[in-house]
């Protein structure tokens, strides 16, 4: 069972990763601050007995040294991991890892960056390439009322319809992007609010599940990885999420996914993707029996607060969802490094 087996480490984990990361708050340095986070994970993910394989990491094997996509983790990966590991623990999951989500968010000391992770079993997480994605999250009561196919306006009718509220009083979660013009004229023009964010679109996405976060949907363009982790925690809370894949460089106007649109399809071919615009489900990308889903806050955010550093210390919060057991817990954890001069409960 992965969560009796796994619950409490991948919350170290997390940890560990936003405690590495908060230490480079501030200090503009975006890429050592994802750097030591992406360290600190690894270290902590081949102390557990497991048998894990990255599936969405830090890129493709000779771009990225540390949690590359493919990459073996776990104490049961090793050569000895018969002697070693029972029969459960050498049970291959399959692991997505953002370790720093929101780097220049760290790197700048802005809200909403977090390290995260979800596992399943093998063939559990759907191998997201490394393109974005147009994503559609909603909560729970919206859930497969609103469509990703529908128009930004219709969408709006619909989840005011589902949460018996009025257009007006929808704040709709958008990626401060060029290539959004549209779609945030669209959603002012409906009658709803925008809140413009700089990084971090996962949290967005799960803050829609949860009521009491004044953020009730995520539209646009964001990374592909990300969206199969923010499909994971959605499927456990329930929520609604879709996200369809975009390989057409002139569509997200950042000239980071290849040169051409036909060298995209034949690379999105060549991973066994034959329908490349079909929209996924929550379902259909963290289609695991068993989905966890792990984050611990960098900086302050709408879910959790960011890790917060004393004397001796520091105090984290996180956030652990699963469909094993059908809960959401946060964490509050104090991390005595030192022997601290205080211990602040507030």
């Amino acid at each position: 069972m992965l969560e009796t087996t796994l619950g409490l480490e991948i919350i170290e984990v997390v940890e560990n990763a936003a405690l590495a990361s908060a230490k480079w708050m501030g200090k503009g340095e975006k890429d050592i601050a994802d750097q030591v986070a992406v360290e600190a994970m690894r270290e902590r993910m081949n102390k557990i007995h497991m048998r894990g394989r990255i599936v969405i990491g830090e890129g493709e094997r000779d771009d990225a040294p540390m949690l590359y996509i493919g990459e073996e983790v776990g104490i049961c990966t090793q050569e000895n991991a018969h002697e070693v590991c029972s029969v459960d623990e050498l049970i291959e999951i399959d692991i997505a890892v953002d370790p720093c989500e929101g780097t220049n968010l760290v790197a700048y000391g802005q809200n909403g960056s977090m390290a995260v992770l979800a596992i399943s079993e093998k063939g559990g997480l759907f191998a997201a390439p490394d393109f974005y994605m147009k994503k559609l999250a909603a909560p729970p009561a919206a859930r497969n009322h609103v469509d990703i196919n529908k128009t930004a306006t219709q969408n709006l009718q619909i989840l005011a319809e589902c949460l018996n509220r009025s257009i007006e009083e929808l704040v709709v979660v958008v990626m401060d992007r060029t290539r959004h013009k549209s779609l945030i004229n669209e959603i002012r023009a409906a009658g709803a609010r925008v809140r413009l964010i700089a990084d971090g679109d996962v949290s967005a996405a799960i803050s829609c599940a949860f009521s009491g976060t004044n953020i009730h949907a995520l539209m646009g363009i964001g990374a592909a990885p990300e969206g199969v982790i923010s499909a994971a925690a959605m499927r456990c809370l329930g929520g609604h999420f879709q996200g369809q894949l975009i390989y057409d460089p002139e569509v997200v106007q950042t000239g980071l996914i290849g040169e051409s649109k036909e060298g995209n399809l034949a690379r999105l071919k060549s991973m066994g993707i034959n329908d490349p615009d079909k929209v996924y489900t929550a379902e259909e990308l963290a289609g695991g029996e068993t989905v966890l889903f792990a984050a611990c806050g960098i900086t302050p955010g709408t879910l959790m607060n960011g890790v917060r550093l004393f004397h001796g210390g520091a105090r984290t919060q996180s956030l652990v969802i699963s469909t094993q057991s059908k809960t959401a817990r946060f964490v509050d954890t104090i991390h005595l490094f030192d022997q601290p001069r205080y211990l602040q409960l507030r």
